[in-house]
């Protein structure tokens, strides 16, 4: 673990390097990022000058569920950003001297480096996480604990999607266009899934696990998600890594090299 740990450590290095070589770039993408978070407080705030609650949520519950989809959000792109740039490894050919090197090749197509760009924004989403956390009524310690844990399962989901994207990166060269399909999908949990209709609310709770990722974890913390929900929120969880490691082990024993 520790080797790993300083491997993670290096690459995030060399990662902010390459990334803050255009200061202005990394500028005007850091106020794009903002300015976006900014404009969809701004509607919560309009919709509550008109209405007191949405759907049975509240003012605060509606932000406390936004910043927790951004922080899961935020963090999985944190962490996980060099999936991002498989596709190269694969179509170049550079895939194979990865292989053959004395680390998981999986740790490193996972954890290549943190984005540092991403790091003011996960910083803002905690704060705002927190801030509404004290504004939410009836909270108790077990909520506080499930709703972390669930968390926590939320970015393991994502871990297990993005090995899948792996895997599908290895078969397919495409990355990409799954990537974006991910990232599109969970941006309907922004909002609570309660508010979409059947069967668009079952799809994204259970079959892409939105709901379980992002307002399940929310639902545990107000005390209005039933313990049988929290469980079978751990088992899709464990269940999704599983079935995505299972597929990347069948890609890799499918894999022509560049050479062949």
């Amino acid at each position: 673990m520790k080797k790993y740990l300083k491997l993670w450590y290096m690459y995030s290095i060399y990662t902010s390097q390459v990334g803050l070589q255009s200061r202005f770039g990394a500028g005007l993408f850091l106020i794009g990022k903002f300015l976006r978070f900014g404009i969809f407080l701004f509607f919560f705030y309009v919709l509550s000058a008109k209405v007191d609650e949405i759907a049975g949520y509240t003012f605060w519950q509606m932000i406390f569920i936004f910043s927790t989809f951004n922080l899961v959000d935020i963090a999985s792109q944190l962490l996980l950003r060099e999936v991002y740039r498989f596709r190269g490894y694969v179509v170049t050919g550079s895939l194979d001297y990865f292989l053959i090197r004395p680390i998981s090749p999986i740790f490193r197509f996972l954890f290549g480096g943190a984005d540092i760009l991403d790091f003011p924004m996960f910083i803002t989403s905690a704060i705002l996480v927190i801030i509404s956390l004290f504004h939410v009524e009836n909270v108790s310690v077990l909520g506080i604990i499930a709703y972390f844990s669930l968390v926590s399962n939320a970015l393991l989901i994502a871990l297990a999607f993005h090995i899948f994207v792996l895997a599908m990166g290895i078969l397919t060269t495409e990355v990409d266009n799954t990537l974006w399909l991910y990232r599109d999908l969970l941006q309907m949990g922004r909002i609570p899934t309660d508010l979409y209709t059947q069967p668009i609310r079952a799809l994204i709770t259970f079959a892409m696990p939105v709901g379980i990722m992002i307002t399940f974890p929310a639902k545990a913390l107000f005390g209005t998600l039933s313990p049988f929900l929290i469980l079978l929120s751990f088992g899709v969880g464990f269940g999704f890594l599983i079935m995505s490691y299972l597929f990347w082990q069948f890609s890799l024993r499918r894999y022509s090299s560049a050479s062949s």
